[in-house]
């Protein structure tokens, strides 16, 4: 594939670092200091573009990729009160765009064991929180992985009706705690308390490569389709 890396931080230089194994060609590399308008896409015969940028920068590079009509995956947190306007430009371009709170394997799994196991305890005497864990480097809290955890249990569970930040939480709320602390990839802890025991479930990153592989293969796979995109259309195509 060709590759246009949008975000050349930490996930950038390890999704570069896996690409070339692989014999792919990083074309292009933007940070933020790069003048996008400056940038001739059309030029470069780009095959997908690969986004992990900045709260702030994200949905300007999303938009910029589909009005040149390029394919392209993002795994940018902090941006998504916006995604109504992608879906839009998506349909209005005919675009190709997928956003993925976590494209690490294992974290998709979780994701529906989560759900799975909110339905399953839903009915008991058991009281759920979420804790997540980042490197101090992180911008956004809740993370987005931890987010997507809490909207599928909310929605799984009987007893909830929304998630909340922090450890105050009221009748049919879900806590949400985050902790920034040293150079942690990425921790997701489920934790249902009951009046006996307690019952965890735990998702604990060792490194970025997990998140890397996965956002290739990902863009492998969507690079030839059209259309807004999720991790279970993906999933389901396997």
């Amino acid at each position: 594939m060709r590759i246009a890396l949008f975000g050349y931080g930490k996930m950038g230089k390890t999704i570069e670092e896996l690409a070339r194994q692989a014999e792919h060609e990083i074309i292009l590399k933007t940070n933020s200091q790069t003048n996008l308008e400056e940038l001739d896409p059309d030029a470069l015969n780009i095959d997908v573009a690969i986004e992990f940028s900045t709260p702030a920068a994200a949905y300007d590079n999303i938009i910029y990729c589909l009005k040149h009509h390029l394919p392209v995956i993002s795994g940018s947190t902090g941006w998504l009160d916006k995604l109504p306007a992608v879906k839009q430009e998506v349909a209005r371009t005919n675009g190709t765009f997928l956003y993925a709170a976590n494209f690490s394997l294992g974290v998709n799994l979780f994701f529906k064991l989560n759900k799975w196991l909110a339905q399953l305890l839903g009915p008991y005497d058991y009281s759920p929180a979420i804790k997540e864990i980042h490197h101090i480097h992180k911008l956004d809290a809740p993370s987005g992985t931890a987010i997507e955890l809490a909207v599928g249990l909310v929605a799984h569970h009987p007893g909830l009706n929304r998630w909340v930040a922090g450890k105050q939480a009221g009748p049919g709320e879900l806590p949400v705690v985050s902790v920034r602390e040293g150079e942690v990839p990425g921790t997701h802890i489920i934790t249902y308390l009951g009046p006996y025991d307690e019952i965890t479930i735990t998702h604990q990153a060792r490194n970025r490569y997990g998140f890397a592989a996965g956002a290739l293969a990902v863009a492998e796979w969507i690079k030839d389709k059209k259309g807004f995109k999720t991790m279970d259309d993906f999933l389901n195509d396997r």
